[in-house]
């Protein structure tokens, strides 16, 4: 096998389309480094595994001298995309757009390199702020209303009588221009996003450069088997998690899954990943072993073997054995009702969620249940908080 089929072998296995593969193929056998878009609206950034599929591929490709372009939409966060929408996004202020721009670059540095040889920030208000009406009309003139109309949520939305504002109609616009501003080889995207980088393509062809190759990546079910991995529907293993819930939400997996995360979210080798889904299959202990492997190849992508293997212990202790970790998270509270103390312990969850582990009798305190979530509670000194299967804290009183 030659190192450029080796290269398109490994993106093969997390890729399910490629537009431009023999521009590809040809790209990555001259000795020019390639320049990879990597374009992110700046909202609120909650990167999971799924993205993560993206990123994992472009640091493939930084690790051989190729160059990711992370390319922050601050001027089209403004428009607001309006991929999955049926109605219009609200705008952002500056602040927001900055606040999030940080943590975005935060998150996507846990999976790619960041030395400017393989890593260069760029932003699209270089371009539009400084792009004079005509010019931007001369843009909008490449592209038809029939092209744009192509789009399946902008005909959804027309089909079900709702209204389309222009600034929405312009978003793939602007967004596809961005190819040619930063002269980009290639794209990987998630197939909501190939509408617009194929008006990228349009937009360098039109204007005398290559078109850039497009990836679109393959997307899995969510951690409850159902619809893509969202924060909205709290199916996700995010990629702030901590390495004790990386594991937990692994080992939560319906075994139907295995092999589909392990193909898609771990280097194991194929045969191995075969292996897990046949075990996963027959249930019982060898699908909790299958899981268990699973688990520790996520854990130790991220955050090393080490670590992986502490939490697999962890893990089997925990539940195996029906005993708490010894290394609890500490919290400083004061007194207040149940419910209050689950917010300050778990900040991340809303009271709705925290409700229901309260009724479903998944909280208690130095082993008592708690069912009450306004039952107010007195802390004589540091107590035990278990809240749901797997999560644990020391609460301290404040002094």
């Amino acid at each position: 096998m030659t190192e450029v089929s080796a290269v398109l072998e490994r993106l093969r296995r997390t890729t399910d389309t490629i537009v431009g593969e023999t521009d590809l193929a040809e790209r990555l056998a001259s000795s020019r480094p390639l320049r990879i878009k990597y374009g992110v609206d700046c909202t609120a950034p909650d990167l999971h595994l799924g993205h993560a599929v993206n990123l994992w591929m472009m640091r493939h490709l930084q690790d051989l001298g190729h160059k990711v372009v992370f390319l922050l939409g601050d001027l089209t966060t403004r428009i607001g995309d309006p991929t999955g929408r049926s109605e219009t996004r609200p705008v952002l202020t500056p602040e927001e757009i900055e606040t999030n721009a940080g943590s975005f670059l935060e998150q996507v540095s846990l999976v790619l390199r960041t030395e400017p040889e393989v890593f260069e920030v760029r932003r699209n208000s270089e371009w539009y702020d400084a792009m004079d009406v005509a010019t931007l009309l001369g843009l909008f003139s490449q592209v038809t209303h029939a092209q744009l109309m192509a789009r399946d949520m902008f005909r959804e939305r027309v089909a079900a009588g709702r209204e389309i504002a222009l600034h929405e109609l312009t978003y793939p616009v602007l967004q596809g221009y961005d190819s040619f501003a930063i002269n980009s080889d290639l794209t990987i995207v998630g197939s909501d996003q190939l509408f617009n980088e194929q008006l990228g393509r349009h937009f360098q062809q039109r204007l005398g450069a290559a078109p850039q190759v497009v990836i679109t990546s393959t997307i899995t079910p969510g951690i409850d088997g159902g619809p893509k991995q969202s924060k909205s529907r709290n199916n996700y293993i995010g990629l702030t998690d901590t390495p004790r819930d990386k594991f937990g939400k692994v080992m939560s997996l319906p075994d139907s899954l295995v092999q589909t995360y392990a193909h898609v979210y771990t280097e194991l080798p194929l045969d191995v990943v075969a292996g897990l889904g046949e075990a996963a299959t027959q249930g019982g202990p060898p699908a909790r072993e299958a899981k268990l492997r699973l688990a520790s190849a996520i854990v130790t992508r991220y955050h090393g073997a080490n670590i992986a293997k502490a939490e697999r212990e962890t893990f089997i202790q925990l539940f195996s054995e029906a005993s708490q970790p010894t290394d609890l998270p500490e919290v400083i509270v004061e007194d207040a009702t149940v419910l209050e103390l689950l917010l300050v312990a778990r900040p991340g969850d809303s009271r709705s969620e925290l409700r229901r582990l309260i009724s479903q009798g998944a909280v208690s305190l130095d082993g008592r249940k708690l069912s009450d979530p306004n039952e107010p509670i007195t802390l004589t000194g540091p107590m035990t908080l278990r809240s749901g299967r797997r999560t644990w804290h020391r609460l301290v009183p404040r002094a």
